[in-house]
């Protein structure tokens, strides 16, 4: 697989070699509510087999009432042995959605280290792993992506939520890493940097977020499409403003709810 630059500067494939939107097995990760939730939604409205990945199993049984024929696992993506058991349970999937993340909203100096510890391992270390473990199921498929979700705050942190925005950061520079990694393999790497997105983890910051379902028919114009940095709503005007001001950009977000 040759990638490309489009006439937008945004990086894609080959002519040719578009992404088929159907007929694959996309397991994701955090799929019973929220952003995985739409993502969900918009990959079996388009022919595909889903999987829904997540620890509250009364959330998944409702998420699976909802989008019928979706099947579902209980899993911790934290845990070492659930990331292993979704490998040998699921073999046949070919799209991996590293969308599962938690925010704990407090100082560092405030929090706990199991705190620090657990958001890390949920938010960077398992969507690595993840997609470290799958990576040999991904290959054996005439096409397969990972796809993680990160945030517009991976390009400038947040004052008041320093792990989070680390993990979001770290996450966006390990798919960019992975993506150059395996640009020579049927595998692309793609990653969605949303903004301020109307969800449970957000609830706490009020009104006027993007809607998931907004959030993922935007997603879908631009995967089909081979774009593998998506960025989001106001996540482009973000990234807009700080390459013109930095500084700006900066005061923009570090004191934002």
């Amino acid at each position: 697989v040759r990638r490309r630059l489009d006439d937008r500067g945004r990086e894609g494939v080959e002519a040719g070699d578009d992404l088929k939107g159907a007929g694959h097995t996309v397991l994701v990760t955090g799929g019973a509510t929220g952003i995985g939730f739409a993502l969900a939604k918009k990959f079996l409205s388009h022919g595909n087999q889903v999987i829904l990945v997540g620890r509250n199993e009364a959330a998944l049984q409702e998420a699976s009432r909802k989008l019928s024929g979706v099947s579902v696992c209980v899993a911790d993506v934290a845990r070492p042995e659930d990331r292993a058991r979704l490998v040998t349970l699921f073999p046949n999937v070919s799209v991996l959605v590293n969308n599962a993340g938690i925010q704990i909203y407090k100082p560092i100096e405030d929090s706990t280290p199991q705190e620090i510890e657990h958001e890390i391992a949920v938010n960077l270390t398992a969507p690595i792993l993840l997609g470290h473990h799958f990576l040999p199921t991904l290959k054996r498929h005439p096409e397969a992506a990972i796809i993680n979700v990160t945030s517009g705050l991976a390009l400038i942190p947040k004052q008041a939520t320093g792990i989070y925005c680390a993990t979001k950061a770290g996450l966006h520079s390990a798919s960019q890493s992975l993506r150059w990694q395996l640009e020579d393999t049927v595998v692309r790497v793609f990653e969605v940097l949303p903004p301020f997105v109307a969800t449970a983890m957000t609830a706490h910051r009020g009104e006027g977020g993007l809607q998931p379902d907004q959030l993922a028919d935007e997603f879908w114009r631009g995967y089909t499409r081979n774009h593998f940095e998506m960025l989001i709503g106001l996540t482009k005007v973000l990234r807009v403003i700080q390459r013109i001001s930095p500084t700006l950009a900066e005061k923009m977000v570090r004191h934002r709810m």
